[in-house]
């Protein structure tokens, strides 16, 4: 029989994102079995993050650090920020190594249903940014859905009278992918934004 304990780190786990009761109750017995290799450093990193990470008051972004180490890079283009909805979409995008500039994180998207409207998300420092003129571009890398594209319109709006350039992330076909595994919203933003070759 399983005790309170055991039952609560289940209970826990299943509530991260992608882990549910099986999972959860898989992880914690691999846990307890492997209590020197694996559950002993897990609490130490997880004490770690609970003691040392902060949200950078710049971007929004995790660091040990506030600013974080992106926004104190001297190295990284000040004038070009790039607006993603949550952290893990600025790790996506700093994982991929394209983007050399800084970052701003909203917090969320806008939408009527859940009740989120701009004075939810993480608007008023972005537009700050902006208002001091050190910002030329800024590149708006939302999810290409209904809430997604409301946020970038929105934004798009409220940036048009400071006459900075304002781009989206292109859409269509992935590299690699193949039309007859697409879904429709795929194929029509492919087709839109056709290029010449």
């Amino acid at each position: 029989m399983k005790g309170n304990e055991i039952d609560q780190l289940i209970s826990l786990l299943a509530r991260v994102p992608g882990l549910g009761p099986r999972s959860a109750k898989r992880a914690t017995l691999h846990l307890i079995k492997k209590r020197d290799s694996q559950l002993v450093p897990l609490i130490r990193a997880m004490q770690d993050v609970l003691t040392n990470v902060k949200t950078c008051n710049i971007c929004g972004n995790l660091d040990t650090k506030d600013p974080c180490s992106i926004c104190s890079d001297l190295k990284r283009d000040q004038s070009s920020v790039c607006i993603v909805q949550d952290i893990a979409d600025l790790w996506a995008l700093e994982r991929s190594g394209t983007f050399k500039g800084h970052y701003h994180v909203l917090g969320g998207l806008l939408s009527a249903i859940d009740g989120i409207g701009p004075e939810e998300l993480n608007l008023d420092k972005l537009l700050n940014k902006v208002k001091e003129g050190k910002v030329l571009e800024v590149i708006i890398a939302l999810p290409v859905t209904v809430e997604g594209q409301t946020t970038c319109h929105y934004i798009a709006d409220c940036l048009k009278e400071y006459g900075i350039k304002v781009y989206t992330l292109a859409q269509g076909v992935p590299v690699g992918g193949e039309l007859d595994y697409l879904d429709d919203g795929t194929i029509q933003a492919a087709i839109k934004a056709k290029k010449a070759l």
